[in-house]
């Protein structure tokens, strides 16, 4: 049989994976090795020469998109047809098994599948059968507490509370959730899993025949699998008589990065013990980075412990070094990164070829600014724009409503977020009021208070939310831009909402919130194209019209920009990580709890391994974070990249140096000379020692007497020229 159509172009790693017998396998997957490729291509040998029947495959991925992907690419490899096979998601496939096997699953046949604002609902419903307030009880929280336990594969019988009250309480609400699901014929996404675990867990006839037809499984990202996932997967193996399904497993420990929303690296760890047999493969040659991002990648995940340890390499060229650009702040930043995009623009690449990324979601503010002052196209991936995400809608609504309390849009969109007791039925009876008065909903809102129909609570509720907003207005009515925005998100309950709710999607809000302090502070009113009246209303004008602008049609030519998490899977010609200084990459979190130091690091060798030409990592000496002004250190994972594939970088001038009695010019026209003294406000009096750079990038050194050396950059240092 000719089989070189499966085998051609494979290296001879990737030909050892296809090609091996049957038997549980171990892929250790670099990134860029061509993953996807070999578990094709591995489909394709087992049906075309180990003559094993397409329908007995089933393979599982993470994403929608990646098993279309691989649906695709198995076609066009076997030129026929795959909808018959089992191919498709964990909760897919799981969803999949469920409508065939309805009835052994004791679910109705025309069960439901709750998407997650669906599931929200019900919890809240089930919150009020119980008559437990939710400004206590959550319902973010307890969605989250239920999903957590049911990927564990825990019922609430299975669960001991430790005679802790909110944990028995928490029990009570699962226990009740759980009824009311069964008695709506609804299951939600992570229920999914847990009753197909169970189905075949629990009825041996079926395990034995889903056993008995799928003679391999193969599963992608297994990194990223949970416990509920790989316990699945574990039922449908090969047993010690051989009955069962061959793994095939294909996955990277190194771009472990979704510990905060269940996953477990151990599982690719235990994978070997739980199969003795298994026969590991790592494909290393990459095809995508030049040699030196993969040497720095390379020596900064070797610092993690625990791994089960590969060596990307390429034959590739060796590429330019990595930039390393220190910006006087994350103004400086975003301009010297959107400056260097242009000038790739110029040389005739593609907008899309570049990437920014990130390890905070708030700082995507100041790129989408720079980029609309420069009239390029961007696209958020992944993601909303800053000014389109509902934490910054809502604050923006409440400083809406205390500049113009006939704002119906803003009434309805806070007048219960965060909850505080009016309901979809006050707020009906606000409609037809107003309606028939032809009044705003704030006036009709007092009006309803003077008037006989709403009980007690509900009266105290509406009430309370006007005296909030009026009680705000009178607080920050004579207060700076930047103060009336921090005392509203704090005021208003938006930020304690946040950050009672906990987790990474939770903690991404706070800080988006407290970056629109950031950006209110550094609103120019005077300098604005918006003309009001007031500060105030020009920037909710300039937020509404950045919100309406800048970001690219689908299909368009643009820049993009994301999280880290966000960027894995992807790659780009030119990528920039950017705010890699300690406290924000690695995360404040993630240093004060010892355990997720790994998780960052990983995360770091994702971002680095995104870069096919060439990377910049960009860090600032000082950022505005949480309202405040900090001087961080460059990160640690900086320090553990060697040197040699480094080169420190200066706008215009990457070996800093300059002859003595130079003049570089500041904006305001008047010259510093190295010699010079000035004064700074925060570091107090020094001398000019050094300059680089030309125009809004020019820099000095100076040597303060109390603070040492500092390179500042002139258009923003303000420094003062001592006589």
């Amino acid at each position: 049989m000719d089989v070189s159509h499966i085998l051609d172009q494979l290296n001879p790693a990737q030909r050892e994976a296809v090609t091996a017998p049957p038997g549980p396998m171990l892929v250790l997957a670099g990134a860029g090795s061509g993953k996807t490729r070999v578990l094709v291509h591995r489909m394709a040998w087992l049906i075309q020469v180990e003559g094993i029947s397409p329908f007995s495959l089933l393979a599982v991925t993470f994403t929608n998109k990646a098993a279309s992907e691989m649906r695709h690419r198995v076609e066009a490899l076997q030129n026929m047809p795959v909808s018959g096979m089992w191919v498709g998601t964990f909760h897919g496939l799981a969803h999949r098994l469920l409508r065939a096997h309805w009835k052994e699953a004791n679910l109705p046949q025309a069960f439901q599948v709750l998407d997650s604002d669906d599931q929200l609902r019900m919890v809240k419903r089930v919150l009020r059968n119980l008559e437990l307030d939710e400004t206590r009880w959550i319902p973010k929280h307890i969605t989250g507490f239920i999903n957590a336990r049911k990927d564990e594969g825990l019922r609430p019988q299975h669960i001991n509370s430790g005679g802790d009250p909110v944990q028995q309480q928490l029990l009570r609400i699962y226990t009740a959730y759980e009824v009311a699901c069964q008695r709506a014929g609804v299951v939600d996404f992570a229920e999914l899993l847990l009753r197909s675990l169970e189905l075949l867990r629990d009825n041996e006839e079926l395990r034995r025949h889903y056993r008995s037809r799928f003679r391999h499984v193969l599963v992608d990202e297994f990194q990223d699998t949970n416990t509920i996932q790989y316990a699945w997967v574990r039922l449908l193996a090969a047993d010690k008589s051989g009955d069962g399904a061959h793994l095939f497993i294909v996955g990277d420990d190194d771009q472990a990065i979704y510990g905060w929303r269940g996953a477990r690296v151990e599982n690719i760890h235990s994978f070997k013990k739980d199969f003795p047999s298994c026969l590991m493969i790592k494909l290393e040659q990459n095809y995508r980075s030049t040699a030196t991002i993969l040497n720095a990648a390379n020596a900064l995940i070797s610092r993690n412990d625990d791994r089960l340890g590969k060596n990307l390499w390429t034959q590739g060229k060796q590429g330019e070094p990595i930039k390393l650009y220190a910006a006087y702040n994350e103004q400086d930043e975003a301009r010297y990164v959107i400056d260097s995009i242009k000038r790739w623009i110029e040389l005739g690449n593609a907008r899309s070829d570049a990437a920014i990324l990130y390890r905070s979601n708030a700082q995507s503010r100041l790129f989408e600014e720079q980029l609309m002052f420069d009239g390029l196209p961007y696209r958020v991936y992944g993601g909303l724009r800053f000014f389109e995400r509902a934490e910054i809608k809502d604050a923006l609504a409440y400083l809406r409503l205390l500049a113009n309390r006939s704002d119906d849009a803003s009434f309805e969109r806070v007048i219960n977020q965060p909850t505080r007791g009016n309901g979809n039925k006050t707020l009906e009876q606000l409609r037809e009021l107003a309606r028939n008065m032809n009044l705003p909903l704030w006036q009709a809102a007092q009006t309803l208070l003077q008037q006989p129909g709403l009980t007690a609570r509900a009266g105290n509720a509406l009430r309370g939310f006007l005296q909030l907003v009026e009680g705000m207005h009178e607080a920050v009515k004579n207060l700076p831009l930047h103060e009336q925005t921090e005392h509203v998100i704090q005021h208003s309950g938006l930020l304690d909402l946040y950050r009672q709710e906990k987790g990474e999607k939770a903690e991404a809000r706070v800080e988006n919130l407290q970056e629109l302090v950031n950006a209110a502070r550094g609103y120019d009113f005077h300098n604005s194209d918006v003309v009001e009246t007031d500060m105030l209303t020009a920037f909710l004008a300039h937020a509404a019209l950045e919100a309406g602008e800048g970001q690219a049609d689908a299909g368009e030519d643009c820049v993009q920009l994301m999280t880290l998490h966000s960027a894995k899977g992807l790659e780009f010609p030119l990528v920039f990580i950017c705010g890699v200084e300690e406290g924000l990459f690695p995360s404040e979190r993630a240093r004060a709890e010892g355990g997720r130091m790994q998780e960052e690091r990983r995360l770091c060798y994702v971002g680095i391994t995104r870069a096919r030409q060439q990377l910049v990592l960009t860090y600032a000496e000082r950022r505005r974070l949480y309202g405040k002004d900090y001087y961080p250190l460059p990160s640690q994972f900086l320090g553990e990249i060697p040197a040699e594939y480094l080169q420190d970088v200066r706008f215009g001038n990457s070996k800093p140096s300059s002859p003595a009695g130079s003049k570089p010019q500041q904006q305001n026209g008047r010259g510093l000379m190295i010699g010079q003294r000035v004064q700074h406000q925060k570091f107090g009096e020094g001398m000019v020692t050094n300059y680089e750079g030309q125009g809004s990038h020019a820099r000095v050194e100076v040597n303060f007497r109390n603070s040492g050396s500092k390179w500042l950059v002139l258009a923003y240092a303000n420094l003062e020229v001592k006589a």
